[in-house]
């Protein structure tokens, strides 16, 4: 009886180890498959500008310059959603985003804006659909990821929280990075975001 206590005792000792080393969780869910006629070269590309703990089942899209719509190249099982950017109108060689599902209609809205060639129209049209409420509005505390450079060698990673409407007196942050710590950038406006030092 001792024998088998000991047996049982020594399986359960090793189980317990393999799932600790495991970090006591399943396999992750294999990634959703992509659409009908969507390159995994375009989603892999866009992914890179995840995290890598959010990739696998973020959902990807690819933007229609045209009239800022987009295709699905994958549906993820998250509300995180990626994009890849590089070279449209506006945009820089290497760009890539990824935000909140929610926040698809501030994209194609500031892709539209980011278009115009001319800085002060492209402010002008900003300010005038800050001004009459037509600025689309990002999910508040959702994040937004960027990986962005003339290359992808060269590219660097940059994120805010979108707090749209945030003020020092609501969020009790400062409206200025001169403290050192987080701030809010643009304050009292939908464009409102979160700042932390060195981004």
């Amino acid at each position: 009886m001792k024998r088998i206590a000991l047996v049982v005792l020594c399986v359960l000792t090793a189980s317990i180890g393999a799932w600790a080393q495991g970090g006591g969780r399943a396999a992750p869910p294999p990634p959703p498959p992509l659409e009908p006629g969507a390159s995994q070269a375009d989603v892999d590309k866009a992914l890179l500008g995840a995290p890598a703990t959010l990739a696998a089942q973020a959902t990807v899209i690819k933007w229609k310059p045209a009239d800022w719509t987009y295709d699905t190249l994958r549906k993820g099982t998250t509300q995180l959603v990626c994009f890849d950017k590089s070279g449209l109108p506006g945009q820089q060689a290497f760009s890539l985003e990824c935000t909140h599902l929610g926040n698809l209609p501030r994209a194609a809205q500031n892709m539209k804006f980011e278009s115009e060639p001319d800085r002060a129209k492209r402010q002008a049209a900003l300010d005038a659909a800050e001004k009459d409420g037509t600025r689309a509005k990002p999910v508040f505390g959702s994040v937004w990821y960027h990986l962005m450079g003339a290359d992808q060698a060269t590219a660097r990673t940059h994120f805010t929280i979108a707090v749209p409407g945030a003020t020092q007196a609501t969020l009790g942050l400062p409206e200025n990075g001169r403290g050192g710590g987080v701030w809010i950038m643009n304050a009292g406006t939908s464009t409102a975001h979160i700042m932390t030092p060195g981004e």
